[in-house]
């Protein structure tokens, strides 16, 4: 009797390499495929403002970076780099990126954070314990004196509704679902004014 050999077990081990197909649109003739909520005007103010409130957050870190120079403990690095990304995040959300807000959201959480420390003198020392006797004088980024404490200790302190404002908003904006979309008539599509994402077939020569 011939002998069968199960080859489950001995046979050699096979890879399988699949490729990364596209995501195909099936759209049908005569339609487009926009995002709805983006021509809101609730959502378009909702993006401006965030926009406003993240370059006013850079704004106030800036003029207390250069303000206070001498008295960031070494701080001054973390507070350009924080800059850099606000408005690395501004430019994005202008272009209705959904996905950075939660981002925006947790990056206020800590700068809301710093702000009550430094602001507040949780840590011990605020900006306005350093307008009394036997504190020397912040000096600028610039040369020269800087800002004085009790304008540091104000822009500081400031900081902190204008991150809970970002941190409202930021949730507002991301549960406004930017990142929706729907297949509406092409022509609806331009009566409304919207940027179309895709189009049907057949609908390339009547754009």
């Amino acid at each position: 009797m011939p002998r069968h050999t199960a080859h489950c077990c001995t046979a050699p081990w096979r890879e399988v390499w699949s490729a990364i197909v596209a995501q195909v649109r099936n759209i049908r003739p005569g339609y487009a495929v926009i995002h709805p909520n983006r021509d809101k005007a609730i959502c378009k103010l909702t993006k401006l403002i965030i926009v406003g409130i993240l370059l006013a957050s850079v704004a106030l870190m800036l003029i207390l970076t250069i303000g206070g120079w001498s008295k960031l403990q070494g701080l001054e690095p973390v507070n350009f780099i924080w800059c850099l990304l606000y408005l690395v995040v501004a430019i994005y959300v202008a272009r209705w990126a959904r996905g950075l807000l939660p981002i925006a959201a947790a990056l206020a959480i800590l700068l809301l954070i710093i702000a009550a420390i430094a602001g507040l003198g949780l840590d011990g020392t605020s900006w306005f314990d350093r307008s009394h006797h036997g504190f020397a004088p912040a000096h600028s980024l610039l040369g020269g004196t800087g800002l004085g404490p009790d304008v540091l200790g104000t822009l500081t302190l400031l900081l902190i509704p204008v991150e809970v404002a970002l941190i409202v908003f930021a949730m507002i904006g991301f549960s406004q679902g930017w990142n929706v979309e729907t297949e509406v008539p092409e022509e609806d599509a331009r009566r409304r004014g919207s940027k179309t994402i895709d189009r049907g077939p057949g609908s390339a020569a009547t754009a």
